[in-house]
């Protein structure tokens, strides 16, 4: 009986909010917050019209990587508790139907871009929808513990995509904004993966948690924030950033050291080895502090970009240091 109520949920008519599911919203929505200040900040007019179609493009690429991605991933994600929930593995939409979503949603943005906005612009968004749905998906998300780090630079590009569209080329500026993105990656992602680390395991995933142990995850996530926080200040030393962008990243910087060291420190008595790691991570000794690292990336790369957007929407001048 039971066997038959999964077979017929999965010939059940496919709704809208699965394929809109397929594409990621959440993701997607930091890809165009990013993406916008990218255009913003390049100090280009551009005619509304064509702005929005910039961003649209930006978007529908998002959404077109997320369905590719979940249209490979199908089998590892129905193994994972935080994704089998989701359209393919549940059975809501088939998975030819989630690959035909992507590459339509590929070529129609790239195309729309290029001949839109301008064919840098359209040559960043392909080479990220490719790099995300192919060297990240099939191969780096499988085969290596560098993953994120690696493949971080799918997140990383779209406020240079914003940038190229705007002027039609991808300074030093838009690459800043690119890096602080990227550094942002790894912290952040490991610190969800230590807390969802036995799902990675089942799925045989080698997240850094599941192939170096937790002790060494929260090495590497304080050693990546070190790093991270100061790059975050660059852009008010070349005219990109103001003074309230300094105030953001100055104290904001503080806090994600101070949650990434608590996180460092919470691994009082645990093995680095992970086959003697129970359960790969004790959520007794620091789960909290993942989590806490975790939400508060999520906001500090927020102010950042929010910062960056309402300085140059309002007009606020560039700090004058040398």
């Amino acid at each position: 009986m039971a066997m038959s109520q999964a077979l017929d949920t999965s010939r059940a008519p496919s709704r809208w909010q699965d394929f809109l599911q397929l594409l990621k919203p959440r993701v997607m929505s930091l890809v165009v917050f990013t993406g916008l200040t990218g255009l913003v900040c390049a100090g280009q007019p551009v005619n509304p019209i064509l702005g929005a179609v910039a961003i649209l493009c930006i978007a529908v690429g998002a959404g077109a990587s997320g369905a590719l991605n979940m249209w490979y991933d199908r089998d590892i994600d129905a193994k994972m508790r935080r994704t089998r929930g989701r359209p393919v593995p549940a059975g809501r939409v088939q998975s030819a139907d989630a690959l035909a979503m992507g590459v339509v949603l590929s070529l129609f943005s790239v195309m729309l871009m290029g001949m839109a906005l301008n064919w840098l612009a359209a040559g960043l968004l392909a080479f990220t929808i490719l790099f995300y749905a192919v060297i990240y998906t099939v191969w780096l998300k499988r085969w290596t513990a560098q993953n994120i780090v690696i493949g971080g630079l799918a997140g990383a590009l779209p406020p240079v995509i914003g940038w190229a569209a705007a002027t039609g080329s991808a300074p030093l500026n838009a690459w800043l904004l690119c890096l602080i993105i990227f550094m942002w990656t790894p912290p952040h992602f490991w610190a969800l993966s230590l807390y969802t680390s036995e799902d990675y395991a089942k799925a045989g995933i080698p997240m850094m948690p599941v192939v170096a142990g937790a002790a060494s995850t929260r090495r590497q996530i304080l050693i990546y924030s070190l790093l991270f926080v100061p790059i975050c200040i660059v852009p008010a030393f070349t005219s990109l950033g103001g003074a309230a962008y300094l105030t953001v990243a100055g104290i904001g910087g503080l806090v994600f050291l101070l949650l990434a060291w608590r996180l460092f420190r919470s691994h009082a008595g645990e093995s680095s080895d992970p086959r003697n790691d129970a359960g790969l991570y004790d959520v007794r000794a620091g789960a909290k502090d993942a989590r806490n690292l975790f939400a508060f990336s999520i906001l500090y790369l927020t102010l950042l970009f929010a910062t960056l957007l309402v300085e140059h929407v309002v007009g606020l001048p560039a700090l004058e240091l040398f």
